[in-house]
């Protein structure tokens, strides 16, 4: 059983621990789904390792025509649904073989409030949840793994008393529109003078372009000054 103040891990490491294409899969999945190390992604793997289990244990015991392993089918199949793995309808224990470690990541509630916008981006959600901004339902929940219900999925809110769910936080995330262009900046007195020096000649550049202070040039007399340089 072993000492309640050190209990048993509930995941299980790999069996080697240098295989570069292992490595490598798990460094991408890290990355992607914003975890705080690979103790998280071994967790995931374990939950999916746990019900392939189960879901081959019921297939042999099926074949049997064992009444209990029909009612055990259903119920692992309902928690599949429940948890939001699987559809609610239509699933068998094949569908379960089917589940990777995605499956399982993709219910975290850190993925969550990434997808639905609540955050910049997927670390920064591990931030709000661990600082209590997010709430699931009427509840705060502070755990980035907790694994969200199908039935929670839309109770996925900032928490109302905290700061961030002020419209006008200058953390909210401000989506752009399609096809939003962005606005054009008006130039300064410098720049436009910058600007007229350029598409004049060189030689009238310096008559023609006033000085601070001065009153600006008419077009029609800079006209006239190009046309007479023109002629000469």
């Amino acid at each position: 059983m072993g000492d309640p103040k050190f209990p048993r891990r509930s995941y299980d490491t790999p069996s080697h621990p240098w295989k570069g294409d292992r490595i490598k899969e798990e460094a991408g999945l890290v990355k992607k789904f914003g975890l705080k190390n690979k103790r998280e992604l071994w967790k995931a793997k374990s939950i999916v390792r746990n019900l392939r289990r189960q879901s081959r244990n019921l297939q042999a015991r099926t074949r049997t025509g064992e009444e209990q392993a029909k009612l055990e089918t259903r119920n692992l199949l309902a928690s599949c649904a429940k948890m939001g793995l699987l559809p609610m309808e239509g699933t068998t224990l094949d569908d379960v073989l089917g589940l990777s470690a995605e499956s399982v990541l993709n219910r975290r509630l850190q993925t969550f409030v990434f997808a639905k916008g609540l955050s910049n981006t997927v670390g920064q959600a591990r931030q709000y949840i661990v600082h209590g901004h997010v709430h699931v339902g009427d509840r705060m929940v502070s755990i980035p793994g907790y694994l969200i219900a199908r039935s929670e999925e839309d109770k996925v809110v900032y928490n109302p008393h905290s700061p961030i769910s002020d419209d006008l936080h200058p953390m909210r995330v401000v989506k752009k529109k399609a096809g939003e262009e962005k606005p054009v900046e008006a130039k300064k007195p410098e720049e436009e003078k910058k600007d007229l020096k350029a598409k004049i000649p060189k030689k009238l550049a310096a008559e023609v372009v006033p000085e601070e202070g001065d009153a600006d040039i008419p077009e029609i007399e800079v006209a006239e000054e190009v046309s007479k340089e023109g002629g000469n």
